[in-house]
């Protein structure tokens, strides 16, 4: 009964609504779930972590820190281990190879599960953020949704988007950068039939995230300093410093995920447990997402850092700040890896902020000691150093620019925002041309460009391409048995293939046609005499775009196709991916 009234409700909407019109309903939608979700992650996270630390002594070491991560990445890794039984983490990645290998489809289970892993690994000190799981959460639900209302692949994408964009409009208060964010990182492209419904999810998030928790930006900022001229070199010289401290981020937290991912789950486990529970017993302002440190940082009020730890007193030593921030710095990767690593799900959005803020502080504080430079505003350049770092490992300087603007309300800074961003994000794609959240993608050639012809490449299934009506010889077969299979076949190349399948080489009909009308000629040749090597051979699930360059390179209009082994598979032609290109072309880009 329900289904049909559900397929009624279809054929009224296709025959009472357009299409354009619907997407922007759904879009609503998309909006005001997203937000939702925000703020019930958001809430959890806060009140695990009020309950837990509310007692804590300020002025000691607080030996429960060694405990609380350990026992949250295990009830996170233990949940998506025997519940979900999929893997949840690298919530921005999934989106990315939803869009470009999954026709925009996410698993239905993405709408709940890494909003309750998340909150369970970031309340217990986990020391991630909760935005990479919240935009995972916030796509899953405009890609179902999308689903639900039978939608086509093309309206898919774009609500996936929608998802992701109100999904960072929601948890920061930041419409804007929701839009951005969408456009620069997940990479779809701004259209005309695009820019309504990203914008109405963003803008209808931030609404309800406004409703229900203030129209306050979610990091109280006032600049008391005003910006000169004079502070440009500065301001450039920092944006260096940020994209060199990214391409780290990036570097080792690749390096690490890698190491980590040979070990059995286990091992990893007490090995991540071991590290971060250590690593945040030493220096609390590692657990969880530090957004505490970073409201202490713009507002001048580094003496509470050390709070809970065993170096409480110390903050009155101008050095003595500068050395525990740099270990901070450098030991956040660690503490960020061994938390995603032995179980937990969390993104790299907070700790991009978190480090940029503190490198940013650093980079004031210690100019600062020196007589020429004594009057650089250390709140000013930590809030510089959030966007300029955000820029570099997201590979998103205008997200960054205006992420952090809406987020501080430091409108004010809006130029050495540019800067820092700018320069952050041209010194790391010097060293890293991927994001840390595209380059997995990247490096097996899945990753969907705002490059029209390398996206189009991207969703061709090399399957789809691939043909096997060529009709194949073998080498001890005579010219009279290769004649017999040439009547049969519409095609001018004949793989030879040995007993076990492997591909030895090539007949050409034009390189036997001078003999082949020649019957006292039949049994005197074999295939194995008159057979040539192929100028080059395609191994099966090779991406397109390397597909196309080798096309190039041997100058072929054909090329076989085997697999890891050298077994033959089949045949790949010019022609036949051109057709399949235009074909992907109109289904997935027409009307941009």
């Amino acid at each position: 009964m329900a289904k049909n009234l559900f397929y009624k409700f279809l054929l009224w909407r296709e025959r009472r609504i357009k299409e354009k019109h619907f997407v922007l309903l759904v879009s609503f939608l998309v909006g005001i779930c997203t937000a939702a979700s925000a703020i019930v992650l958001k809430q959890l996270i806060h009140l695990i972590q009020s309950i837990l630390t509310r007692n804590m002594d300020v002025s000691e070491a607080n030996y429960l820190l060694l405990l609380y991560p350990v026992i949250g990445i295990l009830l996170a890794g233990l949940f998506v281990k025997y519940i979900v039984r999929d893997d949840i983490s690298h919530g921005v990645t999934k989106i990315l190879y939803a869009i470009s290998q999954r026709k925009s489809r996410i698993k239905p289970h993405n709408m709940w599960s890494s909003l309750a892993a998340s909150s369970v690994t970031i309340g217990l000190g986990g020391s991630v953020g909760a935005e990479a799981p919240i935009v995972l959460t916030g796509a899953a639900i405009g890609s179902n949704l999308g689903r639900f209302f039978r939608m086509e692949q093309k309206t898919l994408m774009l609500l996936v988007g929608c998802g992701a964009a109100g999904a960072i409009a929601g948890i920061f208060k930041a419409p804007i950068a929701g839009l951005v964010f969408v456009i620069e990182v997940l990479m779809l492209d701004l259209t005309m039939t695009s820019v309504m419904p990203l914008l109405i999810s963003s803008v209808t998030a931030a609404t309800v995230s406004y409703i229900f928790t203030g129209t306050e930006a979610m990091f109280k900022f006032s600049q008391t300093e005003v910006f000169e001229i004079g502070r440009i070199p500065y301001v450039l010289l920092l944006g260096i410093f940020c994209g060199m401290l990214s391409l780290y981020v990036t570097r080792m937290m690749n390096k690490l995920e890698g190491a980590l991912g040979k070990l059995i789950y286990w091992k990893k486990f007490l090995l991540c447990a071991l590290i971060l529970s250590v690593l945040i017993f030493l220096f609390p302002p590692l657990y969880g997402e530090g957004y505490d440190t970073i409201a202490s940082l713009l507002n001048g009020q580094h003496g509470h850092l050390m709070d809970k730890s065993l170096f409480y007193g110390i903050t009155n030593s101008y050095w003595g700040v500068l050395i525990f921030l740099l270990l901070i710095l450098l030991t956040k990767v660690f503490a960020s890896s061994a938390t995603n690593g032995g179980g937990g799900c969390g993104g790299i959005f907070a700790p991009s902020l978190y480090l940029g803020c503190i490198l940013g502080f650093m980079f004031a504080h210690t100019f600062n000691y020196f007589d020429f430079t004594r009057d650089l505003s250390e709140k000013n350049f930590a809030l510089l150093g959030m966007a300029g770092v955000m820029s570099g490992v997201m590979h998103a300087p205008l997200t960054g620019v205006f992420l952090i603007a809406e987020l501080t309300g430091g409108y004010d800074l809006f130029l050495p925002l540019m800067m820092v961003s700018i320069s952050s994000y041209l010194t790391i794609i010097m060293f890293e041309p991927h994001s840390i959240y595209s380059m997995r993608l990247a490096q097996k050639g899945k990753l969907l460009t705002h490059h029209k012809d390398k996206a189009v490449l991207t969703l061709l299934k090399t399957d789809s391409v691939i043909e096997k009506d060529f009709l194949t010889v073998h080498p001890d077969m005579t010219l009279g048995d290769v004649v017999k299979v040439i009547a049969r076949s519409g095609r001018n190349a004949f793989p030879v293939i040995d007993k076990d399948g492997l591909l030895l080489g090539v007949v050409q009909l034009d390189d036997i046609r001078n003999i082949m009308f020649r019957p006292e000629l039949y049994d005197r040749f074999r295939v194995s005499k008159f057979m040539v090597s192929v100028p080059a051979k395609i191994v099966v699930n090779t991406p397109m775009e390397k597909v196309m360059q080798t096309f190039d390179d041997t100058k072929a209009w054909n090329l076989p196709v085997v697999d890891e082994s050298g077994r033959y598979i089949g045949y790949m032609s010019k022609s036949k991916i051109f057709n399949s290109y235009r074909e992907v072309l109109v289904d997935n880009f027409s009307g941009d």
